[in-house]
Parts: structure tokens; sequence; C-alpha cells
């Protein structure tokens, strides 16, 4: 290969610093080393990389191409560079993290800002489950990392988990649905007629999980958490919906809060990871890998670093509701006009 990485780096410094002579100050070399790199990859291109004849060298079409596709090269190289330092010590190339519908993004970029500081390079991904979804996320191998998976945690297949907090629940109908009137405590039969609004399982390996549906009960199913709230605006069904979420609509009237005679307990959310082989995802432990000399650096790995950020995270959003202001009249407002 004609081409080397030291003659793309040595043509990218006088570019960036506009002489032969900047540029061998840059990079620590004399100026003759500067010319004779240049010189050598012209003829071994057989391209003429700066035209002299002027008073300074200036770049050609050919010179100015190959500098923008040398800078991608340059890029790429140090990436892979840096991949396999990651690599050597511990590092995961990318952390993918699987957060529960249930969990506000917001409190999740904490997190990311305290994971970059320590400037390893790993590359963050985040997706989104729901319900079981973020514990077969784990099974199924898309994340190294759930946030906020719900419930009790799958025997047998090599996860672990770490409690993180709990999210209280409300049961609300719109403010015009039948069930907004009655009185309360509402009875099992009377709820069985009317239409749930279920946000489905993301899972994929595992059986699908589903709370506060009663047999023989109608359901429509949504994709999501905010698609089950927006149904339940618009009084297509009813149901339970975590207290942050229905706080604002229950201030102004758009939904009513009903107490069951069975009510539901809050969900109490986890960080999870895989254990066992890869330790690096394990929070609490330290990877040691044995480098050139022998010797092996401690590092903090990913798993370690979200369960610190995540005990700092004030989870204000996710745990409103927990005091309840006085119980609001249970008068609904007038119902509105047919359109």
């Amino acid at each position: 290969m004609r081409l080397t990485l030291d003659a793309l780096e040595t043509l990218d410094a006088i570019v960036e610093h506009g002489s032969f002579a900047r540029a061998a100050d840059a990079l620590h070399r004399v100026p003759s080393a500067i010319t004779y790199t240049v010189q050598k990859l012209e003829s071994d291109l057989e391209v003429q990389l700066f035209d002299r004849s002027g008073k300074r060298p200036r770049l050609t079409e050919a010179g100015k191409a190959l500098v923008e596709r040398g800078r991608h090269l340059l890029r790429e190289a140090e990436s892979l560079e840096n991949g396999v330092k990651r690599a050597a010590h511990g590092w995961e190339m990318q952390l993918t993290m699987a957060i529960d519908e249930i969990v506000p993004l917001e409190l999740i970029f904490p997190l990311i800002a305290e994971f970059d500081r320590l400037g390893n390079g790993t590359r963050i991904r985040l997706t989104r489950e729901t319900f079981g979804g973020a514990w077969d996320a784990l099974i199924d191998r898309r994340a190294d990392l759930s946030i906020g998976a719900a419930g009790e945690m799958p025997q047998g297949y090599g996860l672990a988990s770490r409690r993180w907090c709990s999210v209280p629940f409300t049961f609300v109908v719109a403010r015009w649905h039948p069930l907004a009137t009655l009185p309360e405590p509402l009875r099992f039969e009377q709820i069985i007629g009317h239409r749930a609004v279920v946000a489905a399982d993301s899972s994929r390996k595992l059986a699908p999980r589903s709370t506060g549906i009663l047999d023989g009960q109608d359901t429509l199913i949504v994709p999501t958490l905010g698609a089950k709230l927006a149904a339940q605006l618009a009084g297509l069904g009813i149901g339970f919906l975590p207290h942050y979420m229905v706080k604002p609509h229950l201030a102004d009237g758009a939904l009513i809060g009903r107490e069951l005679e069975a009510p539901r307990a809050p969900a109490i959310l986890h960080l999870a990871w895989r254990a066992g082989a890869r330790a690096g995802l394990v929070p609490g432990t330290h990877s040691r890998r044995p480098g050139p000399a022998r010797s092996a650096r401690r590092t903090r790995s990913p798993g370690a670093i979200a369960r610190h950020a995540l005990s700092g995270v004030r989870a204000d959003a996710v745990r409103a509701g927990r005091r309840r202001t006085a119980r609001r009249s249970r008068r609904p407002p007038p119902a509105p006009a047919a359109p």
C-alpha cells in the first residue's frame, strides 16, 4: 500500500497549520522530514499534491481530495485504536440501555452525562420497552442494562437486579365516563362491563405480562403508555396509569381518579443486567484484564456507573403523587357537547 497513516497525518497537519514549518512544530519533527514525506507521497502516487509555482505551496485538486478522504481514514483509524484500547481494559464498545416506558427519559440524561465524563468513548444507545420487555431485552440480548424493569425478575436466565424505586398508580376514567359518578369504592362487577385500555408488553421471548385486567373484560390494546393515556383521555377505555402521568389531567378535570375495592400496589422498578460471564456489566465489579506489561487496570464497569448515577437521580416525576392532597370533589364537570 502506497498510502500510510503517517503520510496522511503529515498532509493534514500542513493544511491545518498553514505551512510546512508549522506542521513540523506541531508534529515535533524537523521541516526536512515533512518535505521528504510529502515528496515521497507524491512520487508513490505519481500525483502532484501541491502547486509550488507561487510564493507558498497550495493544494492541487488531487491534494484537496486526498486531504478530505484522508481525514476520514484518520478518524476511522483513531476510532479503531480507541476501540482496541477499550476492549483491552474491559470497556464495552457500545452500551445499550433498555428504558421501561414508565421512566421519563429525562431521568436518564444525568446518568449519561456522568458516564460521558469518564471519557471512555463507549457509544450509548437507548431503547424503549414496556412491562416485561425490560427483562426480555436482557434475555434476548437486545440490551446490556435495563432501567425501570418492573415486577419480579424472571428466574433461570442468568439475570441480576437492584431495586431502584416504586411508582404509584391511579385508576382513572374520562370525566364523562359512566364510572366517574358511581359511589366509591368501585366493585369489580361494576368495572368489568367497561373496556380497559392496555399498553402492549414488548417481550419477544417471555410470555407477555398484563395487570389490572379482569377475566372477560373487553380491552383496547395500544403500543405505548403514552397512547394508553391518550386513549383514556378520549374516553375509549379505563385503567391504571402512573400517577405522575395523570396528575396534570386530574388537576384540570380531564380525568377522574376512582378508588377500587382492591387498590393496585405501587410498581417496583429495578436496574437489571446479565450476570455471570460478562462481569464488566455487573454493578460493583471491576474488570481486570492483563495488559502488555502483565499489569491490570482497575476500571469502573458500565453497570457500576449506571448504579452510581441512578442513585443520585431525583426521580421526582416518577415518585410524584405519593402524598395525595385532600380528596377532590367526585362531581365531574359537564360532558362536552356532541359535535
